[in-house]
């Protein structure tokens, strides 16, 4: 019949085109068994820490915003210790370059307490706002309370570690019923730290560097 007849010789056309083409054909089966095996017997991808990195270079005193910061993965047991829970909205205490993790020691509150066991750190107002913009982390300072009354100065601390200096707030530079001057993170010896918080508040502190 010629359907049969057509139908078989449609059948030995294709074949032949097959038989031809049996090599490539068979490399490329070859091929897809072997990606087909490697994504089989891959593992699972290995497990990552995420752990929040400066996003770009970050001043000390600058408050840490969503956009300041990112992630890297880390493998579990390389990550630094002393991850914060949120970074977001806590001050620098010093600068952090791009890439480099957010730690509890980079940012005031007790994690930098805990790096200085030594020192009492406690944020002191300074009265002279020109004098903080002087300060760096990390500077020596030593600290005299002056008695505008009797013209006398008094020392109270010396080799004092800045910490940290905040940002200045604009908003309260403008306010005229925003107490004067600026605040700094000190870490201040235990003995000498009562005399500087009594002299904070009675008295004019003036900072002088140490040698």
């Amino acid at each position: 019949m010629p359907l049969i007849d057509d139908v078989r010789r449609r059948w030995r056309t294709l074949r032949r085109h097959v038989l031809a083409r049996r090599r490539p054909l068979a490399a490329a089966c070859a091929a897809v068994a072997v990606l087909v095996g490697l994504r089989v017997g891959a593992g699972p991808p290995p497990a990552t820490v995420a752990v929040p990195v400066a996003a770009r270079d970050l001043s000390a005193g600058v408050v840490v915003g969503p956009a300041d910061l990112t992630t890297a993965a880390f493998a579990p047991g390389t990550e630094p210790s002393g991850l914060p829970d949120d970074p977001v909205g806590r001050v620098l205490a010093a600068p952090v370059g791009a890439g480099e993790p957010v730690t509890d020691v980079r940012l005031v509150g007790a994690g930098l307490a805990d790096a200085h066991p030594d020192l009492t750190v406690m944020p002191v107002r300074l009265p002279d706002a020109g004098v903080v913009s002087l300060l760096r982390p990390g500077d020596r300072i030593d600290l005299l309370a002056a008695d505008p009354g009797s013209g006398e100065a008094t020392p109270v601390a010396d080799d004092v570690l800045v910490l940290a200096v905040p940002a200045a707030d604009d908003a309260a530079a403008g306010d005229s019923s925003a107490p004067p001057g600026r605040l700094v993170v000190l870490g201040i010896s235990p003995t000498a730290a009562p005399d500087v918080g009594l002299a904070a508040v009675t008295l004019f502190l003036v900072v002088a560097f140490s040698r």
